[in-house]
């Protein structure tokens, strides 16, 4: 069974900067959430909220039933998938190694066939691609393995932080197909981090603009659109009306 998200009331400064203006989201279990904004909106703080790598001054932050407050940091983060932006591959280590650490770090039976199997679903062959180092492939081929990586362990939740962004549009389009499918056939629950509101609108049930800190706005892909509660989510969807549309949204 896949766990739920749930932030209620959540502030956090980073000095003088206020980084989440009491904040609240929901991500039902086994669903796909995205937080999607401009840099500095805070979406990248709330989700690292979710695994400990930020410690909110305040609100509550819980997984399935628990506070992460009273969960240790590297138990929480080891039963958690995490994707960053680059990958964030230990470049010295060949890539089934790399996936299988997880599912060896929890003393997983069968640790190095959890790391196979999971190469295997996102689409790269264990032959093939298993021995190779991190430099030896392609953006993308990256980013499956990493992807390969947060589920390996067969995690009820993984977190996304902009992992297709520095993609080109071909291999960023196959990586969503690849990904979308994916948590499907798990039932993962997801939060995904993007300043794309096109691939929010792929890849993802619910929608939370994110602003200066504060939710503008939280809502399917077709409510955004057709009732944006603020001028700065109308912008927001007029600059993607392209991709919208090409999703028929």
């Amino acid at each position: 069974m896949s766990s739920r998200l749930e932030a209620h009331n959540v502030t956090q400064h980073f000095g003088t900067v206020l980084a989440l203006d009491d904040v609240s989201v929901e991500v039902a279990a086994g669903s796909a959430v995205a937080l999607v904004g401009e840099s500095g909106s805070g979406k990248t703080t709330l989700l690292r909220c979710f695994n400990r790598l930020t410690e909110p001054e305040r609100g509550e932050v819980r997984v399935g039933t628990k506070d992460v407050r009273n969960e240790h940091p590297v138990e929480l983060r080891r039963r958690i998938g995490y994707v960053q932006q680059h990958g964030g591959l230990l470049p010295h280590w060949r890539v089934l190694r790399n996936v299988a650490l997880v599912p060896v770090l929890r003393r997983m039976p069968e640790a190095t066939d959890a790391a196979r199997h999971a190469l295997e679903l996102v689409g790269l062959s264990v032959s093939e691609f298993a021995h190779r180092f991190p430099h030896e492939l392609s953006g993308g081929q990256r980013q499956r393995v990493a992807l390969a990586r947060s589920i390996a362990a067969r995690p009820e939740v993984v977190l996304l932080d902009e992992p297709f962004g520095a993609l080109d549009a071909i291999s960023r389009g196959e990586l969503h197909e690849t990904f979308d499918a994916l948590r499907r056939e798990l039932s993962i629950t997801t939060l995904l981090v993007t300043h794309d509101l096109a691939e929010a609108a792929r890849l993802a049930d619910q929608i939370v603009v994110m602003r200066k800190g504060r939710v503008e706005q939280a809502g399917s892909a077709r409510t955004l659109v057709s009732a944006p509660a603020t001028d700065y989510v109308a912008r927001l969807v007029d600059r993607a009306r392209g991709g919208l549309e090409s999703l028929r949204v």
